[in-house]
């Protein structure tokens, strides 16, 4: 998979492998259809620091989640 292509897939797969690593608790929530391609660099972005670490801290994920959050779609 080629994550440098801004394309709805990878988006999902990023998306996805977000929520898994985080153990979100509210992934459910927080489905791939609800970003823009045009924040796909943003996305990325998250994606690359949350496979970078093998753990994190409550407030790390807090953190991250709450950037999650400001990538969604209104």
């Amino acid at each position: 998979m080629n994550l440098n292509e801004a394309t709805l897939e990878n988006v999902e797969y990023m998306i996805d492998t977000i929520k898994s690593k985080l153990k979100m608790a509210t992934a459910a929530a927080m489905q791939s259809t609800h970003f823009d391609l045009a924040r796909y660099e943003d996305i990325k972005d998250l994606y690359d620091v949350v496979i970078s670490k093998p753990s994190f801290s409550i407030s790390e994920v807090e953190a991250l989640v709450s950037e999650l959050g400001k990538l969604r779609n209104s």
